[in-house]
């Protein structure tokens, strides 16, 4: 899920991260955040029970653009401190960078019109109807006028004379929200506790012994690329393959499996380090959900993000991989005994993420995804809107556990309905979950957190990054249509990316090459001594649904202050938390 969901909370992100919770009460309708078409709204609306006010949209226009304040706005603004009108009056002419042709493909592909049909509910006609069509008129309009995707602009291009915000849905919504994220911040501090405690009682690494997982090996390696045809689908994909040179040993391989709107740059990085350690390492770029099919999307000779068939051929693309490099280091020469293909490893992020658990042995579970999806269009999951596409698949049973493969790694995985606990519990391999606990697309506690009590495997392995979010480890790709601004990826990707190096270097190297000296970089204390404030790294080798219960039920150890709510009346609604640090 890496490339248009976050691109749409981007043009949110880009209009002030935090301007739509923080002023709900005063200024609701900055919920719309992305919208605007042609007939023009001339007043919003703001209810709250018996409680009603209006605003006219010119009044906004003049405070926004020359920040004056009429006696339309006058009562509002009394409530408000400068800084807080400043920050409003810039959310209301930030500007997205989406064009309009990429937004509306997207919102009328299944999971677009999910959440126009949610934002509905909060913003409607002023006849009281859901605001669906106009919200999705309003968004492509405003995209193709020469001011852009602004508030502003989307307010002016409603397309009908009045918007009604409905606070009390709101709030209702906001509440939902506030209940995960404290739920999560909850989770994810008593995960940290815990590593923190296991880190004290264990010895560190002496310090002659210590090495440098994420620095670079001592190995040359040579990349070569080529077009695999699947012998048995009509499918063709690309695959770029790093071998490394001058090992005496054939090399244990390493797949690399990219997410949603990714490609095979995504994650180069990593297969260039694991080659210097003499990996080899194949990185296969997964044609119906890469970042050409994102363009194809905008473009419109695709329909959607990613087919239902995308849970199937994607675990089929490694399958075939290994088949071809089975064959191609018995027949090719520069191949031949390069290759130890009874020793595998495969790493993915997000939908990679689940590629990886489903060869790792978990299978789809049709009746988890039929209870789960019935939430479809009321869950704060973003990753369930794809994972619920799987539901139009052929109900066959489908096992695409691959005994070759010893070892895996899975990144900000999507695999909570998907798979579900009771296929979780059927990988034996050693597993390594890495979560982001500012992820808002796959978020962790749902995800990744909860997930990993589910799995039932001896060597089992949780990592949180404190502050890291589902882009965190993604390295940009020239052919990627969306980057997301710095914001959105979260603080410094760079050391993410290199503990993410060292990692899965110590995974592959502990659980694929049997080397015991690597296992002290898996334990909680080395995490721990290598942690960084803006970006912290914990691990957990266990933990029990009974220990996740008693975190969620717990209090939040150093609870982040309220975002407060300027009221709209003499009666005002409680304020929601900040959604920092926990859902992207």
């Amino acid at each position: 899920m890496n490339c248009l969901f976050p691109s749409l909370s981007t043009a949110v992100k880009r209009t002030r991260r935090s301007i739509a919770p923080k002023y709900l009460g005063w200024f609701a309708f900055t919920a719309v955040c992305t919208a605007a078409p042609a007939l023009g709204a001339e007043r919003i609306y703001v209810t709250y029970g018996p409680l009603e006010e209006s605003v006219p949209i010119a009044s906004l226009a003049l405070f926004a653009k020359e920040g004056k304040i009429d006696s339309n706005l006058d009562g509002f603004a009394q409530y408000a401190k400068k800084s807080q009108l400043a920050e409003i009056r810039s959310a209301l002419q930030a500007k997205a960078e989406i064009s309009h042709v990429t937004i509306a493909q997207f919102l009328y592909t299944p999971q677009g019109e999910v959440l126009l049909e949610r934002l509905g509910r909060v913003i409607q006609t002023k006849a009281r109807q859901p605001g669906f069509y106009a919200i999705r008129a309003a968004l492509i309009l405003a995209a193709s006028d020469s001011e852009g995707l602004t508030i502003l602009n989307v307010l002016q291009k409603f397309p009908t004379y009045g918007i009604r915000i409905d606070i009390s849905r709101g709030l209702g919504i906001a509440s939902e929200l506030t209940s995960l994220i404290n739920r999560s911040n909850r989770a994810i501090a008593g995960v940290a506790q815990l590593s923190e405690t296991q880190a004290a009682e264990e010895p560190g690494i002496p310090p002659a012994e210590l090495l440098q997982p994420q620095q670079n090996g001592p190995y040359t390696w040579k990349k070569s690329s080529v077009t695999l045809t699947s012998p048995n689908r009509d499918r063709t994909f690309d695959m770029d393959i790093y071998l490394p040179q001058g090992s005496q040993q054939p090399a244990p391989v390493v797949v690399i499996s990219h997410g949603l709107g990714s490609d095979r740059i995504s994650f180069q990085y990593l297969a260039k380090h694991l080659a210097s350690y003499g990996f080899a390492v194949a990185v296969p770029e997964h044609p119906g959900s890469n970042a050409q099919q994102i363009q194809d999307l905008v473009t419109g000779r695709a329909k959607d993000l990613a087919e239902p068939a995308e849970f199937v051929n994607r675990p089929l693309d490694i399958k075939d991989l290994l088949d071809y490099l089975t064959k191609l280091s018995t027949t090719d020469p520069a191949y031949r005994g390069q290759l130890d293909l009874q020793r595998v490893g495969i790493i993915g992020q997000s939908f990679g993420g689940y590629t990886a658990l489903a060869l790792a042995g978990a299978e789809i579970n049709f009746a988890q995804l039929d209870k789960d999806c019935q939430l479809e269009k009321d869950t704060w999951n973003i990753s369930l809107l794809l994972q619920c596409r799987a539901r139009g698949l052929e109900r066959n049973q489908y096992n695409f556990s691959d005994p070759r493969i010893k070892a895996a790694i899975a990144v900000n995985p999507i695999a909570s309905s998907i798979l579900g606990e009771t296929n979780l519990s059927k990988i034996q391999i050693p597993v390594m979950v890495i979560a982001g606990s500012a992820d808002t697309v796959a978020p962790a506690l749902l995800e990744q957190i909860q997930p990993f009590t589910w799995l039932t495997s001896p060597n089992k392995y949780l990592v949180l990054m404190n502050n890291g979010t589902h882009f965190s480890t993604i390295e940009d790709s020239p052919q990627s249509l969306f980057l997301p601004p710095p914001e959105v990826i979260g603080p410094e990707p760079a050391l993410a990316r290199r503990y993410l190096n060292g990692l899965s270097l110590a995974f592959m190297e502990s659980y694929l090459n049997n080397k015991s000296n690597f296992r002290p970089y898996l334990e909680p204390s080395y995490a721990l001594s290598i942690s960084r404030d803006t970006l912290g790294l914990r691990i957990l080798r266990s933990l029990t649904p009974q220990q996740l219960q008693q975190f969620s039920s717990a209090p939040v150890r150093t609870p982040a202050p309220p975002l407060p709510i300027e009221p709209l009346s003499p009666v005002s609604p409680p304020s929601p938390p900040p959604l920092a640090p926990v859902p992207r």
